[in-house]
C-alpha cells in the first residue's frame, strides 16, 4: 500500500512520460483527480478518466498523456514539493513561480486545489503540493 499517493502518481507520470506511453493508470483518490482536473485546464494532459474495474475494489484513475506533433512530452518536468515528512506552506505574497510563471505550482488552499496563479488572484496561501512544467 503507497502512503503518499501524490508521489506515487507524480512518478507514474513522470516514468510514463519517459517511456513515451499514451496512458497511466493508478488508484484514485480525490487529491489525484483534482490534480489531473488542474493538469487538464493547464494543458499538461488530454485527459483523465475515474473507473471501476470488476476484479478490483477500488476505482482507477486513467490519464492520457499529452505529446506535441513532434512526439515531444508536453511535461518536461514535475516535482513534488510538500512531502508527509516536510510540509511546504506559502502565504499569497510568497507563492513560488515556476520558470517565471512558464509552469505551475499546484497549491492546496481552503478553497481547494488550484494553480499558484489563481490563488495569487484570490489571495489564499496554502501548502505547495507540486511543481509542474
Amino acid at each position: 500500500m503507497v502512503n503518499d499517493t501524490i508521489s506515487d502518481m507524480l512518478t507514474r507520470i513522470r516514468n510514463a512520460c519517459l517511456n513515451k506511453n499514451e496512458e497511466v493508470s493508478l488508484p484514485t483518490s480525490k487529491t489525484c483527480v483534482a490534480i489531473c482536473k488542474i493538469m487538464k485546464e493547464e494543458g499538461f494532459i488530454l485527459d483523465y478518466s475515474v473507473e471501476q474495474e470488476k476484479d478490483k475494489p477500488y476505482k482507477t484513475l486513467t490519464i492520457k498523456l499529452k505529446y506535441d506533433s513532434e512526439g515531444n512530452k508536453v511535461i518536461s518536468g514535475i516535482k513534488r514539493i510538500s512531502k508527509p515528512g516536510l510540509r511546504v506552506t506559502a502565504t499569497a505574497e510568497k507563492l513560488p513561480k515556476v520558470l517565471n510563471g512558464l509552469g505551475i505550482a499546484i497549491i492546496s488552499t481552503s478553497k481547494g486545489l488550484m494553480t499558484d496563479k489563481n490563488a495569487r488572484k484570490a489571495n489564499l496561501g496554502g501548502e505547495v503540493l507540486c511543481y509542474v512544467w
